[in-house]
């Protein structure tokens, strides 16, 4: 069965400042990144474990999506009983400022 994807205020805040940051409107590589980013959080409908345990904390779960330097974590909760998954977080992965729960 395929979750749902829900995407909290904050993780589309961090999804603009992404694509404002990178450029994607004006260059076309760049825009094929944002657009697989984007493609790679859908593809947890159908796959939603298919992440790790984020190294902060044992509940929620991560993908990596990128690479070095731009390397970005994709992270995100899985609700069972309802068949959702909610994406709070995309930060780049150099990064370490994720507070669970927040």
């Amino acid at each position: 069965m395929e979750y749902r994807v829900d995407i909290s205020r904050r993780a589309k805040r961090d999804l603009i400042e992404i694509y404002e940051f990178i450029n994607a409107e004006a260059t076309g590589q760049a825009r094929l990144w944002f657009d697989g980013m984007e493609a790679a959080i859908a593809s947890l409908r159908s796959h939603p474990r298919r992440g790790t345990v984020t190294r902060e904390d044992k509940s929620p779960r991560q993908i990596l999506y990128g690479s070095r330097p731009h390397l970005y974590r994709i992270i995100y909760e899985i609700n069972t009983k309802e068949h959702v998954m909610t994406v709070f977080h995309i930060r780049h992965g150099a990064r370490s400022d994720f507070v669970p729960g927040a």
